[in-house]
């Protein structure tokens, strides 16, 4: 029999992750920044929470987008960390909501209105094409749906991108009218 010995923890040890030992590139197959459902949960929320519960959650999770259920476990819609920012909060305000009573469903974005990219696509692109297509899109995030199999596979992320490949990666979001109001009466 070996004789084993335990040592001590050394302050200098650093904790592993598996995406630290993945080497990726821009040129590498998108799959492998692919968040694929078969394999992860979902981050799901009802849409019957309250926005302001919402956003306090996500904040302090460090999570920028949940998936918006029914009560059947069903999409109906995205909320991004973006879409509880304090303008949005105050133009339901001033519809007469009151800010308590704000819900995720009054804030998300719709399933009608959601982008996705087809799992077919993926497959065959690069991290590169990945990141030029949020880009020109301004999208953060992009939900994956498998059309052969009417599934929604999986999520694409631009803040997981950056992390993976250890590189700053700045994509700007459309100017909506609500900006440029803001700016306007802002002055």
């Amino acid at each position: 029999m070996k004789n084993i010995k335990l040592l001590a923890l050394e302050h200098e040890a650093h904790l592993v992750h598996p995406e630290e030992f993945n080497e990726i590139t821009l040129d590498s197959p998108a799959v492998t920044i692919f968040t694929d459902f078969k394999k992860h949960k979902p981050l799901e929320i009802e849409a019957d929470t309250p926005a302001l519960q919402v956003q306090y959650l996500m904040r302090k999770s460090h999570v920028h987008l949940q998936l918006v259920v029914d009560d059947n476990d069903e999409l109906i819609g995205l909320i991004n960390l973006s879409d509880l920012d304090e303008q949005k909060l105050l133009i339901l305000q001033n519809k007469g909501i009151a800010r308590e009573l704000i819900l995720v469903r009054d804030i998300m974005l719709p399933r009608a209105e959601i982008k996705v990219l087809d799992f077919k696509q993926l497959i065959s692109a690069t991290i590169a094409d990945i990141v030029e297509a949020l880009k020109q899109k301004g999208a953060q995030h992009c939900l994956v749906v498998d059309s052969e199999h009417n599934q929604i596979r999986g999520l694409i992320s631009a803040s997981d991108i950056a992390r993976r490949l250890h590189i700053p990666l700045q994509i700007e979001l459309p100017t909506t009218f609500v900006d440029i109001f803001v700016a306007v009466n802002a002055k």
